[in-house]
């Protein structure tokens, strides 16, 4: 655990001279030193009141003990021996203090507070025994510098202890969280997502909403929703590895909160499912897959899959809608084909605005009496066949749809 700036210090601030006999003292009164440290901090220091008991306090009372013997070796050793071997099993476990301190969910407050409350109780007991000892001035001067010097080192090792197992924490959690919303998509059963929820220490909420939107987009608006949104940016089921698509399944954005969440997804490129269940959410997801697929005017913005579901309904089989339209629109198939495209844009028009003769001329940019012109030829390829339900029905789900500009015209029977 040590460093070249710990061995530079150690260097710099070791250059003592201590007799035989005021180390043989020093070392004698070491258990009573960290036996007052320990009792000090437990009084001083409010994240470790009361009585260390456990492994906590077999931790702290073990590093306290080991700190100081360290300290003393460190302080006797060799003008020129190397400070590390001294230095090593202390920085260790102070290193090994701070990662056990953020497992635990504790900030370094309390033991940097600890680190300070034991080097003025070691200092006040071992100064005193070293002034009894009769040590010069310049001697006791240089004996805390070494002691202030040697806690910064095994302040240091805590702090980079902690944001160690804080950053393993993270990456171990993400990876759960990460399996958590892989399972979720993979429809699993439900004891295996309430485990998966629980190792990553996940609380589930009401319902989930699946998004898709580019991977760029996603910092700026995880920022802006639930903190227990799960997110996944690879192995997406039915998108290619080589786009960049991201998937957020956010919280309880049903209801009122919804809104709230396409406002903030506004101009994002997204797409947006169904809340779900939280532990059905795959049926989002999916939803939200289908959505990509639809050619509506605010694709390039946002696009809320709650507000196109005829859309959804008419495209979930592309093909028996292709074969649908084919049949009910055969008896225009002779027609040339900018005859045919009027009439049939005339009959979409006409069914939607439910036979409305102004409304489907405002609709066409046309004069009322080119719609009737246009209806009756329609009504003599038809026959009687647009006074038929059903075969208003099925026009209707036909034509409800504009034909992509790639569809041919129908073909001839043959």
């Amino acid at each position: 655990m040590t460093d070249n700036t710990s061995r530079h210090e150690a260097d710099r601030v070791t250059d003592l001279e201590l007799g035989d006999d005021i180390v043989a003292t020093l070392r004698a009164q070491l258990p009573t030193v960290a036996e007052q440290t320990v009792a000090a901090v437990t009084v001083e220091v409010p994240g470790y009141a009361g009585p260390l008991s456990g492994t906590r306090g077999e931790d702290i009372e073990k590093a306290v003990r080991i700190a100081l013997g360290a300290f003393l070796r460190l302080a006797v050793r060799s003008k020129h021996s190397d400070p590390s071997a001294p230095l090593a099993p202390a920085l260790d476990a102070a290193y090994d203090l701070g990662r056990g301190e953020a497992r635990n969910g504790r900030a370094m407050d309390a033991l940097l507070s600890a680190y300070r409350v034991g080097a003025r109780v070691a200092w006040r007991e071992l100064s005193a025994t070293a002034v009894t000892a009769g040590l010069p001035a310049v001697t006791m001067a240089k004996f805390a510098e070494l002691l202030f010097a040697y806690i910064d080192e095994l302040s240091a090792a805590s702090v980079t202890g902690h944001a160690d197992e804080l950053a393993t924490a993270g990456r171990v959690r993400e990876r759960y969280l990460e399996r958590l919303a892989q399972n979720l998509l993979a429809g699993q059963p439900d004891e295996i997502l309430v485990s998966s929820a629980e190792r990553a220490n996940w609380l589930p909420p009401q319902t989930l909403t699946a998004v898709l939107l580019p991977e760029a987009q996603t910092r700026a608006v995880v920022s802006r929703i639930d903190h227990r949104t799960l997110q996944l940016v690879a192995d997406l089921p039915g998108i290619e590895a080589t786009e960049a698509v991201a998937l957020l399944l956010v919280p309880d954005a049903d209801g009122t909160n919804r809104p709230q969440l396409l406002r903030i997804l506004k101009g994002r490129h997204a797409v947006v499912g169904p809340a779900r269940a939280w532990m059905r959410v795959h049926s989002s997801y999916h939803r939200a897959l289908r959505g990509r697929g639809l050619t509506v005017a605010d694709k390039l913005d946002v696009l809320d899959t709650d507000a196109h579901l005829a859309e959804l309904v008419l495209g979930a089989d592309a093909e028996a809608l292709q074969d649908l339209r084919r049949q009910m629109l055969a008896p225009m198939a002779a027609l040339p084909a900018a005859t045919a495209d009027r009439l049939t844009e005339t009959l979409r028009s006409w069914l939607l605005h439910q036979g409305g003769r102004d409304r489907v001329a405002a609709d066409l940019f046309i004069h009322a009496q080119t719609v009737r012109y246009r209806m009756a030829q329609l009504r003599e390829l038809y026959g009687g066949r647009l006074n038929d339900p059903r075969t208003i029905l099925e026009l209707t789900v036909a034509l409800a749809i504009p034909a992509p500009a790639t569809t041919p015209p129908p073909s001839p029977p043959r």
